[in-house]
């Protein structure tokens, strides 16, 4: 049996690397804009790019509670279409659509609950929540999402042990509680013609599913 001792210590640390799938939680205004109702989408899920530093301390046999702050590297495209299902054509002739970038830092507090270890490997679920801080907004863009959220999330994975470590592949789903648009209203500077990405809307939700690989 590999490192037999290490689940035995009372704060031990580490650091992860994700990939990471953002999206939004969509819900249309229904607001008629030049005589168009508008429905909008996230069209895409495109891989990002995670890392983290954990901070992991023991409470029981089976109980573990977690500080894992993690930065964020991803996007999310928003495709918007008409009440018919037309696409909205757009310069690119491929529909309206507009690209959020986020940079988001989580800061987190977690409970893991651990199976009884079998071997080298060890079953596990995780639960929490915490807020993030997102650096990656562009005031300039169509949409401008506000930079605090709250977020739950939750998953499961499995350490693996090692001579000299543990590798614990984990997969989580984060949901945010927040609206992340930005109203019109206070972005006097946006555009007119760009009114049109916003009022077709009336809250965004954050989503993400991560798949770490954590090293402690």
């Amino acid at each position: 049996m590999n490192n037999p001792y290490v689940d035995d210590k009372l704060v031990h640390f580490g650091f992860s690397l994700s990939m990471n799938f953002m999206s939004y939680g969509v819900t249309d205004s229904n607001q008629e804009i030049n005589g168009q109702v508008y429905h909008a989408r996230v069209s895409s899920l495109t891989p990002g790019f995670s890392v983290g530093f954990i901070t992991d301390l023991r409470l029981s046999r089976h109980l573990n509670l977690r500080f894992t702050p993690v930065l964020h590297f991803g996007q999310k495209t928003i495709t918007y279409k008409t009440e018919s299902g037309n696409p909205v054509i757009g310069s690119s002739g491929n529909g309206k659509r507009v690209e959020v970038l986020s940079l988001p830092i989580d800061v987190p507090l977690y409970i893991k609950w651990s199976a009884e270890r079998e071997s080298n490997y060890r079953p596990y679920i995780i639960a929490g929540g915490g807020f993030n801080y997102d650096f990656g907004g562009q005031k300039e863009r169509p949409i401008y999402q506000k930079q605090i959220d709250y977020f739950i999330a939750f998953g499961a994975g499995c350490d693996l042990y090692f001579r000299w470590f543990k590798f614990c592949p984990e997969i989580k789903y984060h949901l945010g509680f927040a609206n992340m648009i930005t109203p019109i209203a206070d972005r006097p500077q946006l555009p007119i013609q760009d009114h049109f990405y916003t009022s077709a809307l009336s809250r965004l939700r954050n989503q993400m599913i991560t798949i770490t690989f954590n090293f402690e």
